[in-house]
């Protein structure tokens, strides 16, 4: 029997296929692509020394490159275009080619549609990665064989034949992966909405109806998680076609999943208390109420409680990394948009000291400002974001003069520095930019290790 991978890469054959983007979820796929004996363009704007010779070997196997500025210049004849996720679909480039015949598709489309099992989906503007690593660790508590993939874990397509029709998979999504999706999974979870991305959407609207992808595609059959609490969000159930589940921290919910006297409610029962995750936060008990909501009848209440009690979270999300001389300084560079940290900083019972700024996505810094006034003592700003940031600090109703102090710092090196002659035994230390990475970071990974390795330097 013709495995499912081996079956869809042979109905690519005869065709001229291009691969936009040569990074981690898609050079799998032309490796696969090349053993298959399919004819593979790739396109990249970097330049080939780059690579370090990845460029040489996949030619050496029969792949083609186009490479540099005019990268997208090359798509004439094109038959099927795998789009990397951060590059928009209509460009250009790409439009011309889709309006001349070619197929348009993605590494995370063609697994939506080959996957052999149940799928469980998170997105959000926030908590998605925590959340999607709660439901996965769930199942696997449970013991449930478990893929993790989308935004984290692995590119999952190349994998298709190793995964079990009884085996689950959990995927993180962005909306930049949903913008032209044409399947839902089974399960589809939305944690929050926000303004975010603003600088590659064309508007919120456009990102609100990309993720709202996510369960368009979804039959009777299937669940729909949503934020109760999020305007957006709870607007969604009108549209859904299959189940829908609700969970919030701030009211009752019949048949949802709600918070009562530090209790966790799912469908009328107590599931765990408050005093039982390890997590930091108000935004964690939400991520685990969506979790719950989403493996509702797949993963035992005890299972969930313990899990709950020993899981202490995922790197770069409040992540504690290192006490020293009474002060605790904290890694939050997940936090890439002012929701985000406003959570944060809401996870803390004291004001903090914190490390802002960075890359501008062109989002509103306004409801931040309000919570810095309120929840920090002293705010140290690097990157293109600094001056919003202060602006919308400076303007908040409550703000007065050197409340919070705040300080312009040329670099993470200076404001960490900064922090550790200004903190005192008990204060909380922590670098929650509110911004991307893209001003002087590959990505937040890197800002976050850059800032781990700065603080367990100090002396």
């Amino acid at each position: 029997m013709e495995s499912i991978l081996k079956g869809y890469f042979n109905s690519l054959k005869g065709k001229k296929v291009t691969v936009i983007g040569l990074g981690v979820s898609n050079r799998p796929l032309v490796e696969g692509l090349l053993d298959a004996g399919v004819k593979v363009l790739v396109c990249d704007k970097r330049r080939r020394e780059d690579f370090g010779g990845l460029i040489e070997s996949l030619e050496r196997r029969g792949m083609t490159a186009a490479l540099g500025l005019d990268y997208l210049d090359h798509l004439e004849g094109t038959d099927v275009i795998f789009r990397t996720p951060g590059l928009r679909p209509d460009v250009p480039q790409i439009e011309r080619a889709v309006t001349a015949g070619a197929e348009l598709t993605s590494e995370m489309e063609a697994f939506l549609d080959l996957c052999p099992c149940r799928m469980i989906a998170v997105t959000g503007s926030d908590g998605k990665t925590t959340t999607t690593t709660i439901i996965a660790g769930l199942l696997k508590a449970a013991g449930y064989r478990t893929f993790v993939g989308g935004n984290i874990g692995h590119p999952l397509l190349c994998q298709v034949d190793d995964i079990r029709p009884d085996d689950m998979v959990v995927l993180e999504l962005s909306s930049f992966q949903l913008m032209t999706v044409r399947q839902s999974p089974s399960i589809a979870v939305v944690t929050n909405l926000a303004p975010n991305h603003l600088d590659v959407h064309k508007d919120m609207d456009e990102y609100v109806n990309a993720k709202r992808n996510i369960f368009a595609y979804q039959d009777s059959g299937d669940r729909l998680v949503l934020n109760a609490d999020n305007e957006i969000t709870a607007g969604f159930a009108a549209r859904s076609r299959g189940t829908v589940t609700l969970f919030s921290r701030k009211k009752a919910l019949e048949g949802g999943v709600y918070l009562r006297d530090k209790i966790v409610i799912c469908a009328g029962r107590p599931v765990l208390t408050t005093d039982d995750i390890l997590l930091p936060g108000l935004h964690n008990l939400e991520n685990y109420m969506a979790a719950i909501a989403a493996v509702d009848g797949l993963v035992p209440d005890e299972v969930i409680q313990e899990y709950a009690r020993n899981f202490g979270g995922v790197a770069h999300r409040i992540e504690l990394v290192r006490e020293l001389d009474g002060v605790r300084y904290y890694n939050d560079s997940i936090a890439s948009s002012p929701s985000r940290t406003i959570a944060g900083l809401r996870s803390f019972k004291q004001k903090v000291i914190l490390i802002a700024g960075g890359y501008d996505k062109h989002i509103p810094y306004d409801a931040l400002g309000l919570e810095i006034t309120a929840s920090v003592k002293t705010l140290l700003l690097t990157g293109d974001t600094a001056e919003k940031i202060k602006e919308s600090t400076l303007a908040a109703p409550d703000y007065q003069e050197g409340e919070p102090e705040i300080f312009d710092c040329v670099d993470l090196q200076e404001a960490v520095e900064k922090a550790r002659g200004l903190a005192r035994s008990g204060d909380v230390v922590i670098m929650s930019p509110a911004s991307a990475s893209f001003d002087r970071f590959k990505n937040f990974e890197e800002r976050g290790n850059v800032f781990k390795n700065l603080v367990n330097s100090l002396k």
